[in-house]
C-alpha cells in the first residue's frame, strides 16, 4: 500500500513544480517528530482510518512553492502553508487513485498544516507509521502513512 504514495508524490512535485523527487528507502518511524519545518497533515478514513503527513524542510518548500506561483519565495509564509495544504491535498488524492485501482476505497478530510522546527504529527491512527524520505535538489522531505 507504499507505493501509491511514491508514483503519488513524484507525479504531483513534477506537475505542479517542475521538481524531479527520488524516493529513498521505507522505513518504520518510531516517533511523532517531523523531519522538516512545514507538514501538511490529513486524516483518511475508508478501509482503516488513517493518517497520511508530507513533511517539507524549508529549502525544498520554498524551491517547490517558488516553482508553482512562477516567483522567488523567501520565508515560509502563508502561501507556503497553503501550497502544503494543497500538495497534501494532491498526494492523498492521488494515492487513493492508485489504492482504488487496487480495490481499496479511502475518503480525505480537509489538511491541516503544521510548523516549526521539531513539530510533532500525531497519527489518529495507532498502527505503525512507515516514512518514505524524498530527496531533490533543493532538499529533502518525507511522506509519512499510517493506517490502523
Amino acid at each position: 500500500m507504499i507505493n501509491p504514495f511514491i508514483l503519488a508524490t513524484v507525479k504531483v512535485l513534477e506537475t505542479m513544480a517542475f521538481i524531479q523527487s527520488k524516493a529513498g528507502k521505507v522505513y518504520l518511524k518510531k516517533d511523532s517528530i517531523a523531519r522538516g519545518d512545514i507538514s501538511g497533515v490529513i486524516g483518511i478514513t475508508g478501509e482503516q482510518n488513517g493518517t497520511i503527513s508530507v513533511t517539507f524542510k524549508k529549502k525544498c518548500i520554498l524551491k517547490i512553492v517558488s516553482n508553482m506561483l512562477g516567483e522567488k519565495i523567501e520565508t515560509i509564509n502563508r502561501d507556503v502553508q497553503d501550497a502544503v495544504g494543497e500538495l497534501t491535498n494532491m498526494i492523498s488524492g492521488q494515492a487513493r487513485v492508485g489504492l482504488e485501482e487496487m480495490g481499496k476505497i479511502f475518503h480525505a478530510a480537509i489538511p491541516t498544516v503544521i510548523t516549526g522546527e521539531n513539530h510533532t504529527i500525531i497519527s489518529i491512527s495507532s498502527g505503525p507509521k512507515f516514512a518514505i524520505p524524498f530527496t531533490t535538489e533543493d532538499g529533502d522531505f518525507t511522506i509519512e502513512v499510517c493506517f490502523d
